[in-house]
């Protein structure tokens, strides 16, 4: 089974999410169950630094509208084939993927990743410019969405090219254009229909995706079912629910051999299952990081996160002066809003030693806060996977989530029984509101004061697999079905 794996992240070097590191793990997850897996990514700058000795592959002449030509290069990161594609003048440029350093959409993300999708789609294709013929094209998200497309309109011929799967890793992002860059994107009116690219009067590179892929998966069982209703489709419901059964949820996996509390590089201490007194030690090392009072008569929440309301952190900005008077700690990593910026920033001044705020990213710290805090807050309001709850229970740190998306599908609500069978892991809140998350941590900091049934909590959380062999198991089992008969 030969994959291409079209993406526009792929950690560490370019990440703004949750992609960037299943662009990264799922992979090498896939090869090393037989499949040869390759991914296709842009070339951009920290990809450059990253592999300056790539070796040049093919050149890939213009293929209409304003579409320029570019070259593909390959490298190789451990055992995975890395396929560049390499066009300076749209992916040679600083800030992250989407937005300059301005915090400001590119204004030609749609040549961007216009150009990815068609490139994906002439690699898959009848006459794809390889000595390589992928038998699916696995697109991820808008950004490649176009892919399917082009594959089925523009690259079909005989041999027949690649089967093709789009996964939603997010419905929020869709990829939404004017109709006047049609011919730019070498799409014709006779494209432009609603089973076609066309979405409510725009362009859509999703819409465009979800409605001529092979197949649709998302990161989570419960999303999947999330994303075909009117509350959680984002105005796609409709096309979803059209192609319900071509779409199926797959929960991501992580890396361990990245989040691991046993191996991890990060820690003042490194622990296990079995080795869990060590923990505190974390605690206490982050407490003296982030300048929070060194208490261990309460217990630290943590929270790393993009600063959304998607995240449900406005409402724990809310509660914040009551969530320290349980009493407890909060330790925060992130950025994004800058409202919520400044309500993190003045809780903190509230109560200095008992919250700790930093503002951007550092994934060193993010390690840190995994192990050293004691329960990690994710109320999101919706949540198509979540990786940092699975990290948290990785590192004994049992998570209050709410029930949504992934969160739904990997953390089990405490309870005296569910506690006392094995399978509660965290604390589940039903609702995406203030009260519920301060009622909910209140329950959780009432059970870290009992230590036997914390300890008992953190071994289930601990527990759980939730590495990357049993997802791509299921994605390998969902390639061999596109398979002609």
């Amino acid at each position: 089974m030969k994959v291409l794996f079209a993406t526009s992240e792929i950690a560490p070097w370019v990440k703004t999410g949750g992609l960037g590191d299943v662009a990264a793990a799922l992979p090498p997850a896939l090869r090393a169950q037989g499949c040869d897996a390759r991914v296709l990514v842009p070339r951009y700058p920290a990809l450059h630094a990253a592999f300056p000795d790539a070796a040049h592959l093919v050149h890939l002449p213009w293929m209409g509208g304003h579409l320029p030509a570019a070259d593909l290069y390959v490298a190789q990161q451990g055992d995975l084939p890395l396929l560049l594609l390499d066009c300076p003048m749209l992916y040679d440029r600083p800030g992250n993927p989407y937005l300059g350093p301005e915090g400001h959409d590119w204004l030609d993300n749609h040549l961007r990743f216009g150009l990815l999708s068609r490139v994906a789609a002439r690699l898959a294709g009848a006459a794809t410019p390889l000595d390589w013929q992928p038998d699916i094209l696995h697109c991820h998200d808008w950004q490649t969405g176009l892919a399917p497309y082009y594959l089925r309109h523009y690259e079909s011929g005989e041999p027949a090219g690649a089967a093709s799967v789009v996964t939603i890793h997010n419905l929020a992002f869709q990829g939404c254009f004017p109709p006047q860059l049609l011919e730019e994107l070498a799409l014709t009116g006779a494209d432009w229909h609603m089973e076609g690219v066309e979405y409510y009067g725009l362009i859509s590179f999703l819409k465009a995706g979800l409605r001529h892929a092979d197949v649709l998966t998302t990161v989570s069982p419960t999303y999947a079912r999330e994303i075909q209703t009117d509350a959680e489709g984002m105005g796609m419901q409709g096309l979803l629910r059209l192609r319900a059964d071509r779409l199926t949820g797959i929960l991501n996996g992580i890396d361990d051999t990245v989040w691991n509390p046993a191996l991890d590089p990060q820690l003042a201490v490194r622990y296990d299952r079995d080795h869990l007194d060590a923990k505190r030690q974390n605690k206490t090392a982050l407490q003296r990081e982030m300048g929070l009072a060194e208490r261990d008569d309460c217990p630290l929440f943590g929270i790393v996160s993009r600063l959304t309301q998607q995240k449900g952190l406005d409402l724990v900005a809310e509660i914040g002066d009551a969530l320290v008077g349980l009493p407890a700690q909060l330790a925060v990593l992130g950025s994004g809003d800058k409202a919520l910026e400044a309500a993190f920033r003045e809780l903190a001044e509230r109560h200095p030693g008992q919250v700790a705020v930093k503002i951007g990213y550092s994934d060193p710290l993010a390690h840190r806060i995994e192990a050293g805090a004691d329960s990690f807050l994710m109320p999101s309001r919706f949540e198509p996977c979540g990786l940092n709850q699975m990290y948290s229970l990785a590192y004994g740190t049992p998570p209050l989530v709410r029930a949504t998306g992934g969160l739904a599908d990997t953390v089990v609500n405490y309870s005296p029984a569910a506690l006392a069978d094995g399978s509660a892991n965290g604390f589940v809140c039903q609702a995406a509101t203030a009260e519920a998350i301060l009622g909910t941590a209140g329950l959780a900091t009432l059970v870290w004061q009992d230590k036997a049934r914390w300890r008992q909590l953190q071994r289930n959380a601990m527990a759980g697999d939730f590495r990357w062999t049993g997802p791509a198991r299921q994605y390998l089992d969902l390639y061999e079905s596109l398979r002609p008969a």
